[in-house]
């Protein structure tokens, strides 16, 4: 197996610069994500990997190896496109079989070594009775299913996926996600995929990049990409529905003492009672703040709260000793198991996570109660997470 390093590694195409100083450390066996909307650099990354595209700056080393100048075909890499890039000329079977051929006396097969190899893979991946069609009588799930097979019908030192699931139907995309990541452990490749789907990078891989106008904004697991994100961007882009964000300014304040009662949201918000003399002063609402917090974000005036949705609850009746504010909802989102409040605290939009079906309905007035100790403080000049 093999363990990934780029070191400042910058792409420019004419004077947009495409990949900006990225440093990525992904370790042997690791299953990594490069995920962020579309033009942010993570394809351009994946393809200077695989050395379909080369650095202007920067090196490239797998398996402690530099490969800035080593040809594709000797990086014993395998790559899976998002355009498919299969032959047109050949069946499933030999567009499969290809790369068990090009190496057949390297790794020592026989025809029906690779026969056997193939329609295994091709077995696994629903598509054994497709073998001896081409790819131009296939549909798109199924020309992708064949690419995904190509790549995983021998053992290469790296796996490059680019949006390998992107045309499956959303079932048997679920069911990939779930096979794909068994593969990659069962074998213990080293992975890296790009997805713009923060659904499949969070599920599957064990580290996150994500990126975004060419440069690496915060790699981490899942939990720490959604618990402490780096930047107000990484806190929108994680999520469903994404972290609320909101203009707040910081002031001291009479002492206060606050509880957030553990009944109304069936103990997501916690419970206890903490006094404080600071305070953010937000749209529709002024939030309290421990001391611990306040002192970290001495001599910043303007900031932004994040909270996620689930860390906020609604209520029919006045609660007191809480941070709370009346509101009005504006929409639900009944999804069947939970539902999506949408209220209103100033001029902002704000998303309530509610389990099960929704108790409020568009019009309603409701009591909007947050934890202060659940919020993120966001400088509101760089973006950057305070504390």
């Amino acid at each position: 197996m093999a363990r990934v390093r780029l070191v400042n590694v910058v792409k420019r195409y004419g004077r947009v610069v495409a990949v900006d100083h990225v440093n990525l450390d992904i370790g042997d066996g690791e299953f990594f994500a490069l995920l962020g909307p579309s033009g942010c650099g993570k394809t351009t990354t994946l393809r200077i990997i695989a050395g379909l595209e080369t650095p202007d700056e920067g090196e490239v080393y797998i398996d402690d190896r530099l490969v800035n100048d080593v040809h594709p075909r000797d990086r014993d890499v395998a790559m899976v496109f998002q355009n498919y890039a299969l032959y047109p000329h050949m069946t499933v079977f030999d567009n499969i079989a290809f790369p068990l051929r090009a190496r057949k006396k390297q790794l020592g097969l026989t025809e029906d070594d690779i026969r056997s190899l193939v329609v295994s893979v091709a077995e696994f991946l629903g598509i054994k009775e497709h073998l001896e069609k081409y790819p131009s009588q296939l549909s798109g799930g199924q020309q992708q299913r064949v690419a995904l097979a190509r790549a995983l019908v021998r053992k290469p030192k790296v796996w490059l996926l680019d949006e390998p699931l992107s045309n499956l139907d959303a079932k048997l995309r679920v069911a990939m996600r779930t096979e794909l990541k068994k593969i990659q452990m069962k074998l213990g490749i080293t992975t890296v995929y790009v997805t713009h789907d923060q659904v499949e990078a969070m599920s599957m891989a064990d580290r996150i990049a994500v990126m975004n106008a060419g440069r690496v904004l915060q790699v981490g697991s899942p939990s720490e990409l959604y618990h402490k994100p780096a930047d107000t961007f990484v806190a929108t882009f994680i999520g469903s529905p994404p972290m609320n964000l909101l203009p707040c300014r910081v002031r001291e304040a009479e002492p206060v003492e606050y509880a957030v009662p553990e009944d109304l949201s069936g103990g997501v918000m916690g419970s206890g009672k903490v006094k404080t003399t600071f305070r953010l002063e937000c749209p529709g609402i002024a939030l309290p703040i421990e001391p611990g917090i306040a002192s970290k974000i001495a001599g910043v005036d303007e900031v932004y709260v994040g909270i996620r949705p689930e860390h906020l609850a609604l209520s029919g009746k006045r609660v007191r000793e809480v941070a709370v504010t009346e509101t009005t909802v504006e929409m639900v989102e009944n999804l069947g198991s939970e539902a999506i409040a949408t209220t209103r605290l100033g001029d902002e939009l704000v998303k309530v996570k509610l389990t099960g079906e929704a108790r409020f309905k568009p019009g309603d007035k409701a009591y909007l109660l947050i934890d202060p100790r659940r919020v993120l403080v966001f400088d509101k000049k760089t973006g950057k997470l305070i504390v």
